[in-house]
């Protein structure tokens, strides 16, 4: 942890908090990225909210571009895996997303806020399956 700034990280968390209520205030729907895009690709019947659901996938995008090119912040890190690798762990994603009724986000900010043990129990789940997975990749096989 060589640059971890304290005070950067306290008010990203809370406007990710804040944000994830308000949606849930304002529209009655959890902030949960895997339902979000789910329910964007395959619309339910008589769903009225996919313009909603486009302009939140469009500000995940163009927020972090208009970060970058607006201001002399630079990106602190880069993704240098590759494409196949990339391509593979997000269909792992996808398939976790299903398997577990929602995402790292859905479960992990708005379930847990929520006090919902099923949320407890997924975002437990994910966070031991990431640190499974960094001990295997970077301890045990030696891959970058």
């Amino acid at each position: 942890m060589e640059n971890f700034t304290p005070l950067s990280a306290l008010l990203g968390g809370g406007l990710i908090g804040l944000a994830a209520g308000l949606y849930f205030l304002l529209n009655g729907r959890i902030a949960g990225i895997s339902g979000i895009v789910g329910g964007l690709l395959s619309p339910n019947k008589g769903d009225s909210a996919p313009l909603e659901r486009a302009a939140f996938i469009a500000g995940l995008i163009l927020g972090p571009l208009a970060l970058i090119f607006g201001t002399s912040i630079e990106a602190q890190s880069m993704v240098t895996s590759p494409m196949p690798v990339i391509i593979a762990g997000g269909l792992l994603v996808g398939f976790g997303t299903t398997l577990g009724s929602g995402c790292t986000s859905g479960h992990g900010i708005c379930g847990l806020s929520r006090f919902s043990l099923r949320s407890l129990v997924a975002t437990l789940s994910f966070m031991m399956a990431g640190f499974l997975t960094v001990l295997v990749t970077r301890h045990l096989i030696g891959a970058a």
